[in-house]
């Protein structure tokens, strides 16, 4: 009984913040998702040298595809995220940048680095969350295939969504023997299954956002490490990537998982 109890006050405790920040929170998490496009576009422009001859070097494409491979992470990465915060063309900006995600793990040999490459995954998840929210429902991509229930593409795209953004937590995972990272290893776990089944969705997601926020602040802090120092562009790309992610967990929140996940079948049950 008192857990349920526990369970029944953070769940009150939830849909408070939710009715006081319902305004504000998709924009929040728009702004939060594009955080690491908008980032890496206006690295682009202030590492234009090192950006093109780092491409041209390793793939020995040449000057001018280097220089294209810049210009196209420039402009689609900063033209994408003025779209989506703007609210126009949303799906040509979400499709533009899965592009951008998909030409820079392979430019960049992410596709060869497990974790970078689960990071990567975990931020198209988020991308796929944006998507379903712009997506109407009456509209469909299967046209002419008989439909499952009450299910539709859109909810789908969020089921996709919710299951990449736990990769995220997969790389935090630390697998040593002490107490710490035992109990952070088997509480995370927990959550990130919650999450991606879809069960006390809009809980889970809201304690990972706070989690990860804290795990982000105190192990990306790039703003403590000089720019000189090679770690302060690591840190920062960690940071922000890691901020996408919490984009993606707060439009969980602000949605709810949708109609694929326990959260909705228990309401036929």
């Amino acid at each position: 009984m008192g857990q349920n109890d526990l369970m029944s006050t953070a769940e009150d405790v939830a849909d408070q913040f939710l009715r006081v920040t319902k305004q504000y929170l998709p924009h929040l998490a728009r702004l939060c998702l594009i955080s690491t496009f908008l980032e890496d576009g206006i690295r682009m422009w202030f590492q234009w040298n090192e950006q093109r001859d780092y491409i041209e070097a390793t793939w020995s494409c040449g000057y001018f595809l280097a220089t294209c491979f810049v210009l196209l992470n420039l402009f689609g990465q900063i033209g994408g995220c003025v779209l989506i915060l703007s609210r126009n063309f949303v799906q040509y900006a979400c499709f533009g940048l899965f592009g951008i995600i998909a030409l820079q793990t392979i430019a960049y040999s992410i596709l060869w680095d497990l974790k970078f490459l689960m990071r990567n995954l975990a931020l198209g998840g988020g991308l796929l969350l944006l998507l379903a929210e712009s997506r109407s429902e009456g509209k469909s991509m299967f046209a002419g295939v008989p439909s499952m229930g009450e299910s539709s593409p859109k909810q789908y795209m969020q089921l996709g969504g919710r299951v990449l953004l736990v990769l995220m937590f997969m790389t935090l995972l630390h697998f040593d023997s002490s107490f710490f990272s035992i109990l952070q290893n088997m509480v995370g776990t927990a959550l990130i299954i919650l999450v991606a089944v879809g069960f006390k969705t809009k809980l889970a997601a809201l304690t990972l956002v706070v989690w990860l926020f804290a795990i982000n602040v105190y192990f990306n802090a790039f703003w403590t490490v000089p720019t000189y120092k090679p770690m302060h562009d690591f840190l920062k790309y960690d940071f922000f990537q890691t901020l996408s992610v919490i984009g993606g967990l707060l439009l969980v929140v602000a949605l709810g998982p949708g109609g694929v996940s326990m959260d909705e079948k228990k309401k036929e049950w």
